[in-house]
């Protein structure tokens, strides 16, 4: 037991509670249960990991050099990392922020695709293992805090669907539509004509098979499709679209959009001045290459530039970060058969970036949006949000 480096970590934990350090699993006596447990081969291994920066702490976890038992939650929040490790994470910061730079530059539709097959074409049957039964794949609405995760997934796919005001006979369109979810939802509780599209290969040919009449499913870029919708929802998508594109993306909704209609853009953001890190690197490379966070000035303001009139913002941030920590939990209990579809690291990054995100979102480093739109002027909006709370169909 290495109380020394212990010692000289710290020992703390915020939010307040207990953390102990071992090697090879060995607790000392008298220790009372503790928020998380580090667990190393060696105290040189556990030195190490402690005098590590941010990414490099968790590039040395999704290679198994080290575990954590308990909240692993807690062990990001660990405030006992060595000083030294500040000016790498520095370091690192400055080459996140010149890859994203450099990707917007030379990203094309073609890597776009790339990009969104490498994080979404993992096994169908690995994504099962922690998302409710419909596959929906983005922050749930929990409108109570007993709410289960299915509950409070439906509750989103209704909190969009009346936000959205859908009704019967509507040409809806959901860009990015990952396993169907919405587009079906919508088609069978609202009776619209519901389009989806997606880049992933997995997700088209499940969404396919799992279709009715009144749903269409399409394996297509956002930017190659036509068509003219009364309805369109963006929900986790525009994530992957980029600040350099943003313009270019709002443009094309607006050409998509039937006069009169509505357009919910539903994103991450950060916060207005926040900008790339280590653990954006580490997303970016081992998550999601091709992703970036805008703030929500920057996210409106194309929009406005692109024609469009904000009807409705809202900030669902506690419920994304209730989302992530019941995704990891349900991850994390399934580690043997996530063994069958993915190997040890990726089984590893998806944890970690799970638990990542949830306490991004409760620390509000991140936030996610909401966001209703029209085209300027349109005289069919509502006169108050009333409708949006009303009873699900």
């Amino acid at each position: 037991m290495p109380t020394k480096l212990a010692s000289q970590a710290g020992g703390s934990l915020q939010p307040a509670g207990k953390v102990t350090f071992q090697r090879r699993a060995a607790r000392p006596a008298g220790e009372a249960d503790p928020t998380f447990t580090l667990r190393a081969p060696s105290d040189a291994v556990l030195a190490r990991i402690l005098a590590s920066d941010t990414y490099s702490a968790a590039m040395a976890f999704i290679r198994g050099e080290f575990d954590v038992d308990g909240d692993l939650c807690a062990a990001i929040r660990f405030k006992g990392w060595e000083p030294r490790a500040r000016l790498r994470a520095q370091v690192l910061a400055v080459i996140a922020r010149c890859a994203t730079a450099l990707q917007c530059i030379f990203q094309n539709k073609a890597q776009s695709v790339r990009h969104i097959r490498f994080h979404y074409d993992r096994p169908n049957g690995f994504y099962r293992l922690f998302l409710d039964s419909r596959m929906v794949y983005s922050c749930a609405y929990f409108r109570t805090p007993e709410a289960t995760l299915e509950e409070a997934q439906l509750a989103k796919l209704d909190h969009i669907c009346r936000k959205l005001d859908l009704t019967r006979g509507e040409r809806f369109l959901d860009l990015g539509c990952g396993w169907g979810a919405l587009a079906k939802h919508a088609a069978a509780g609202y009776g619209v004509r519901a389009t989806g599209c997606t880049n992933s290969r997995a997700q088209f040919e499940f969404a396919s098979r799992h279709a009715d009449g009144q749903v269409r499913i399409l394996e297509q870029d956002y930017r190659d499709l036509s068509g003219c919708f009364d309805k369109i929802s963006s929900v986790g998508m525009f994530e992957h679209v980029g600040r350099r594109r943003a313009p270019q993306y709002f443009r094309k909704v607006a050409t998509l959009l039937a006069p009169g209609g509505l357009f919910l853009n539903h994103t991450i953001a950060r916060p207005q001045g926040a900008g790339d890190d280590a653990a954006s690197l580490f997303v970016r490379r081992q998550i999601f290459p091709g992703g970036e966070l805008m703030h929500l000035q920057e996210i409106v303001g194309a929009a406005e530039e692109a024609g469009f009139e904000v009807l409705d913002v809202e900030n669902l941030r506690p419920h994304y970060a209730r989302t992530c920590r019941w995704w990891e939990q349900t991850l994390a209990a399934n580690h043997e058969p996530a063994r069958r579809f993915v190997d040890e690291r990726t089984y590893r990054a998806w944890r970690l970036w799970l638990a990542a995100s949830a306490v991004s979102f409760e620390d509000g480093f991140t936030s996610i949006y909401q966001i209703l739109l029209s085209r300027r002027g349109s005289h069919s909006r509502r006169l108050t949000r009333d409708y949006m709370y009303a009873s699900a169909r």
